[in-house]
């Protein structure tokens, strides 16, 4: 161990000692924080959490039940604040939207990112976020915006039943997350820089993007600044990875700067511009200039386009491979979900967009899916802007509230048998009601709710819908002979199985090649 570590180690002791004294006279700070479990001097519950090699949110589901829906826990210097009730997160994100609507401060790995904060997701509740989120809302999400992209969904869906038997063919079975990640991806570089790219490419760009996700979760150092030094080794990693971040995505904005400003002169060669100038994402962020940041810079430009690609990537995918599984294990409901969308478009006719929204029995599996497993037990960490009151309780700016989402699922009594997989609660049962942006009610909310809902939702869910439908329109899927999936789900950013699915498809059409 070098001699500066043995220094910091000895100086945290001694700080240590102090903490304990401070925290010995004062009665250790405000005194009407929500209750929580008792933690030690300068860590707080930060060792508790460590020693317990377990993810944080069964501990958070551990604790719910001893402390009930609202409780502190001091991670170092953080103080976190947790929520899980339908009432205290509708408090929070509706009824006091603008008050929990900031971030609080991030982590150095994360603000080397998000580029000092310069996201949708990241930044502070002000004008900065604001003009980021319109121009998002505007330019990618509207209704004509998504229905012109059609096309290359409709390229990337192509695509992906192709390599779907392809692999089926060579190895006798398909895994799932991996196919779904790359075709969703392949549609959002297409949407962001307007471009068709190799598949190799794309392999790669989602690669980075999914360790970029992975570098950015809490790390010792965000609890304990102190131990920062200790930690050169990771932070010289996080600089790494995000040198090989822009080396896959600048070469895309300067080609696509550079198809803008030829006035559409396709001057690539390893990608295709197949978006005429003002249809992709990035060129509402080329003339860009947000209040206190200018114009944005490639590496701000990268920044938000990875944004896009990550999230979305992620979740969708993560959804697909849920539902997959409910479908592998309960042949009956993969039946009726077959049987409807025959019914709708014929066993082998094209499946629009429109197509999937008249979908009652797609749109129950979907929703059952998110309410089942959620993309994330938690959503991203919210902030005060100004000391306030929540639950009878004194929540101080500097707090981060954490909301424990997985427990508005998991509630008896507001979800019959809410382990099971039941699609028909949301056709004729307790889901019937159910609002999932969180506005009228708070049921399930995966892509949280108030200011800072996910303003992508509609377009993630619509790619599920559609992956899920033609994906059971062309194939009949069946669990691996002697192989059966296991439900086991693990955290690596969002909530996956532990064992990635891997699934026989059967070819539903007699005029396919069968595996």
């Amino acid at each position: 161990m070098e001699a500066f570590d043995l220094f910091i180690i000895s100086i945290s002791i001694l700080f240590t000692f102090i903490w304990w004294k401070y925290w010995s006279v004062t009665g250790g700070g405000s005194k009407n924080l929500p209750p929580g479990p008792p933690g030690w001097p300068l860590v707080g519950n930060l060792l508790q959490v460590v020693l317990q090699r377990r993810p944080f949110m069964y501990i958070v589901r551990d604790l719910r039940l001893k402390y009930g829906p609202i409780f502190t826990m001091q991670m170092g210097q953080r103080t976190l604040v947790i929520i899980s009730s339908s009432e205290l997160i509708h408090e929070a994100l509706v009824q006091k939207g603008p008050i929990f609507a900031s971030r609080p401060e991030e982590s150095l790995t994360r603000l080397l990112f998000s580029v000092g904060k310069c996201t949708i997701n990241s930044a502070q509740y002000g004008p900065l976020w604001r003009t980021l989120r319109r121009n998002f809302v505007t330019e990618l999400i509207n209704p004509a915006r998504i229905r012109q992209c059609s096309w290359i969904r409709k390229w990337a869906l192509e695509n992906h039943l192709r390599r779907l038997r392809s692999e089926c063919q060579e190895t006798g079975s398909v895994e799932v997350m991996s196919n779904c990640r790359l075709t969703i991806c392949s549609i959002l570089v297409c949407i962001c820089f307007g471009a068709k790219i190799s598949e190799t490419l794309i392999k790669e760009i989602e690669a980075v993007l999914k360790d970029v996700m992975l570098m950015t979760t809490p790390k010792l150092p965000d609890f304990l600044p102190i131990f920062k030094p200790l930690f050169r080794k990771q932070l010289k990693e996080a600089k790494e990875l995000r040198r090989k971040q822009l080396e896959c995505l600048v070469p895309l904005v300067r080609k696509r700067r550079a198809f803008v400003e030829s006035g559409g002169k396709d001057l690539g060669h390893d990608s295709v511009m197949v978006s005429e100038i003002g249809a992709a994402y990035i060129d509402s962020l080329f003339g860009l200039e947000p209040a206190g940041r200018g114009r944005l810079g490639e590496e701000e430009l990268v920044t938000l386009c990875s944004e896009v690609m990550n999230a979305g990537t992620d979740t969708s995918a993560t959804a697909l491979e849920w539902a997959l599984l409910h479908l592998v294990t309960n042949q009956e409901i993969q039946q009726k979900l077959y049987d409807e969308i025959v019914e709708s478009v014929g066993k082998e006719g094209v499946i629009t967009e429109e197509d999937v929204g008249k979908m009652s029995y797609l749109s129950a599996v979907v929703k059952e899916t998110f309410r089942r497993h959620p993309p994330s037990h938690f959503v991203l960490s919210h902030a005060a802007t100004k000391e306030t009151e929540l639950g009878g309780y004194t929540i101080p700016a500097d707090a981060h509230l954490e909301i424990y989402t997985a427990w508005l699922t998991e509630d008896p009594n507001a979800w019959k048998d809410p382990d099971e997989f039941i699609p028909e609660r949301f056709l004729h049962g307790d889901g019937v009601d159910v609002d999932i942006t969180g506005t009228r009610n708070l049921k399930m909310m995966p892509f949280g709710a108030g200011r800072r809902i996910c303003p992508a939702s509609t377009l993630g869910t619509l790619h599920v819908h559609m992956l899920l439908a033609q994906m059971v329109q062309a194939f009949k899927w069946v669990p691996v002979p002697g192989s059966p999936p296991d439900p086991t789900e693990t955290f690596a950013f969002t909530v996956v199985m532990k064992n990635s699915l891997r699934a026989v498809i059967l070819p539903r059409s007699s005029t396919v090649v069968a595996c």
